[in-house]
């Protein structure tokens, strides 16, 4: 396997196929690199050098007990494009992803990055604040003890919301074996502490250092981060950013509509 050993001795597995102008991403809670095959196949077979990554905690990588926190997620992505040598880079981070990349920008700067997509991403904010109509904070906290009574339990009943089966989108059975198979091999604990990362952390500082093209991809009908609390600002938030609202589309757009996210990445990665 490919391993990279980080700063604190943590190592991160991740993927590299292809040549040609790369692609970084990110994947959401509670998943791995493996949620990016579509796309990593898709863009390697149309000559593009794609990279995906187990975030720390989930997937193939090490368990630590802590460093759940997006500024040590960006600091782990820093290690790994800086370690592959990645220039020209499109960053694309889905749900939780996306605020990897966009502290990764905050905290390392756009020198090496070419492009920035955000994909059903819980920027700007996530959590409902007093200056913020985000998710009240209890959503969050259910979530939580959901996981410490019965982890296998709760993550299977997530799966219909994640994809929108319960809204009638078609997704078979094997996705959703696959999907429980992966979360079920993160750690509890990063599984936990992820939650209150990623519906807490205020990335709205972050928005305004990402100075590069950038592409908002958002479903209508995202019952798991709410378009109007998230994707919509972030497109607004984001100077000079491409908006791209997927009517009646759930959470998981990367599974659930690759055909269209492809073919939109491709031509925002050749405009």
């Amino acid at each position: 396997m490919a391993l990279l050993k980080l700063r604190d001795g943590t190592e991160l597995y991740y993927k590299d196929w292809g040549s040609g102008t790369p692609i970084l991403f990110s994947h959401g809670w509670p998943l791995s690199a493996d949620m990016w095959d579509a796309q990593m196949l898709f863009f390697a077979e149309h000559g593009y050098r794609t990279v995906a990554f187990d975030r720390r905690g989930f997937g193939r990588s090490s368990q630590p007990w802590t460093g759940y926190d997006y500024d040590t997620f960006a600091d782990d992505i820093a290690d790994l494009v800086k370690h592959l040598d990645l220039k020209d880079v499109t960053l694309v981070g889905f749900s939780m992803g996306g605020g990897d990349i966009a502290r990764y920008v905050a905290r390392h700067g756009t020198s090496r990055v070419a492009k920035f997509v955000l994909l059903s991403a819980v920027t700007p904010l996530f959590v409902k604040t007093a200056d913020h109509d985000g998710v009240d904070k209890s959503v969050f906290d259910g979530i939580k003890a959901g996981l410490v009574k019965d982890r296998p339990q709760f993550l299977d009943d997530f799966s219909p919301l994640f994809y929108g089966t319960n809204h009638g989108t078609n997704v078979s059975q094997g996705i959703f074996k696959q999907t429980l198979q992966v979360a079920l091999q993160a750690s509890i604990k990063a599984t936990i502490d992820c939650v209150t990362a990623f519906s807490e952390t205020d990335f709205r500082p972050d928005m305004a250092k990402i100075d590069v093209p950038t592409l908002v991809i958002h479903g209508e009908d995202d019952q798991v981060v709410p378009f109007p609390y998230t994707g919509k600002l972030a497109a607004e938030m984001i100077k000079g950013a491409k908006l791209k609202i997927y009517p009646g589309a759930p959470h998981a757009t990367a599974t659930t509509h690759a055909d269209q996210v492809n073919a939109d990445l491709l031509a925002f990665l050749k405009a």
